[in-house]
């Protein structure tokens, strides 16, 4: 073969990548549509009737005629798959539904609350991210000190607390001891969602969210970090008398920061779960107050496509972190 059309080392990494990406696009495609499918007959199957969510109270005093034209009116009158088929047909289209609990179509149920959602969800992560970086390092570096002690028991301690109990015990300290910040709400009561009232209040919700997802991030900095400092690279550096600072952030953390990388991604379900305690916690008015709304009021349609959505946002964070790894790291292959 001709040299000057063998694949440079880029091309390959790049082909590489567009295989991974297409494989696991083609595999999100039915995971997506039977989590989605599942959570929608799951729903319609329940002992619960919609129609009583639907009225709220008002379904005491409504007559038979009304309940009956909202049903008919709703299609809850048809079968469970003559839903679940028209719902399918309307997301090919790209119709969502219309919500029975917020009676608005689903997708501007969405459009208004996603957009808070992902601004916990990122404020959050970074939380995560730059504690976890900070506090894995230096007890690494410190290995056996103090300061690694502390590390490791608080992170331990972590593990095993749920998000919700740090939500209520930041309230109960930056609430009801130290009153220094909003808890509840995107807003002070009728305030307007300006960027100074944002902000004072996604204080608390992204710093408990970004903590409850620390334990497991900087427990896995510090175990790699000290498995990258002996390695060999790491041992040569040193015998060259690099200065420990050097050592360390150039030589051993890069390495360490690859699997790190693959961890944050594999913990993008449990971010989504405690986005959900959190904000129910906070009053924030995101994506995971629909959710809960969805699933007591038996809103077949909104579920499914909040289920659809956070699924998808699974799958996609994990992709990612993998064509991370694969552009940071030559070593590794698609095929792992």
């Amino acid at each position: 073969m001709n040299p000057a059309v063998l694949p440079t080392p880029a091309r390959r990494r790049g082909r590489e990548i567009g295989i991974l990406v297409a494989w696991r696009l083609g595999v999100a495609v039915p995971v997506v549509a039977v989590v989605a499918t599942g959570v929608f007959l799951l729903a319609a199957w329940s002992p619960f009737d919609p129609i009583y969510q639907y009225f709220g109270a008002g379904v005491f005093s409504a007559s038979d005629a009304t309940i009956a034209n909202a049903r008919e009116q709703l299609g809850l009158n048809d079968s469970v798959w003559s839903q679940l088929g028209r719902w399918a047909g309307g997301l090919f289209a790209g119709d969502l539904g219309r919500s029975l609990s917020f009676r608005q179509p689903v997708s501007t149920v969405i459009a208004q609350r996603l957009p808070w959602t992902l601004l916990l969800v990122t404020l959050g992560l970074v939380v995560a991210v730059v504690l976890s970086l900070v506090a894995g390092v230096i007890a690494a570096w410190r290995q056996g000190g103090w300061v690694d002690r502390a590390v490791t028991a608080v992170g331990h301690t972590l593990e095993g607390l749920p998000p919700f109990v740090l939500a209520l015990g930041a309230i109960a300290v930056f609430a009801v001891a130290w009153p220094v910040l909003p808890v509840a709400g995107l807003t002070d009561a009728g305030a307007a969602p300006t960027v100074d009232q944002v902000a004072r209040h996604v204080v608390l919700p992204a710093v408990v969210l970004g903590i409850s997802q620390m334990p497991w991030l900087v427990l896995h900095v510090r175990s790699s970090l000290l498995g990258a400092l002996d390695e060999d690279h790491v041992t040569g550096a040193r015998a060259r008398g690099m200065p420990e600072r050097t050592v360390v952030l150039r030589h051993a953390l890069p390495t360490a920061l690859l699997p790190f990388v693959t961890v944050l991604g594999n913990r993008l379900p449990e971010v989504v779960t405690g986005a959900v305690l959190v904000e129910t916690v906070f009053s924030w008015p995101g994506i995971a107050a629909a959710v809960v709304t969805a699933a007591l009021s038996v809103d077949f349609p909104l579920l499914a496509a909040l289920t659809l959505l956070t699924t998808a946002a699974v799958l996609l964070g994990a992709l990612l972190a993998d064509v991370v790894v694969l552009l940071l790291d030559p070593r590794v292959t698609a095929d792992g």
